[in-house]
């Protein structure tokens, strides 16, 4: 037995709508939201009193971005906001774009940081962007 495929990656957030909006302007489409709760859930990610909103955001090729709101406990946040890429733990999703100038203009427009771009040889085109709550989402356009 081994892994078939990803499903989805968890972001826990603060302010779930702003970060909706985020993801939504990027191209993902919100597939559905629901609020979980009780001991089922807590016995399942080991956390007690746990009542939480998930908002469940879908790629146009079906991958998920899961993003959640906990109620009850609190969040708790390690570093500041805007930790740099090196910092330890999951830091990034990278999605390939069609067009990075376009999307990139499109998403500081709404808000987002340019971090960074670069070429890859004559392969990619590399931008990064922070979004809200220092979200660091990759974009990749292959050339040619």
């Amino acid at each position: 037995m081994s892994v078939e495929r990803m499903d989805n990656v968890l972001i826990v957030v603060d302010d779930l709508e702003a970060v909706k909006a985020f993801f939504i302007e990027l191209g993902l489409k919100l597939e559905g939201e629901t609020t979980v709760e009780g001991p089922e859930v807590g016995s399942l990610i080991g956390l007690g009193d746990v009542r939480a909103t998930l908002a469940m955001m879908r790629t146009p090729d079906g991958q998920g971005v899961e993003l959640d709101k906990f109620h009850t406990p609190d969040a708790i946040r390690f570093g500041p906001v805007d930790a740099p890429v090196n910092a330890l733990g999951f830091r990034r999703v990278m999605f390939a774009v069609d067009d990075i100038d376009a999307l990139v203009a499109r998403m500081v427009a709404h808000g987002a940081e340019l971090i960074g771009e670069m070429r890859y040889g004559d392969s990619y085109r590399l931008a990064y962007i922070r979004g809200p709550e220092g979200i660091i989402v990759g974009l990749a356009e292959q050339l040619g």
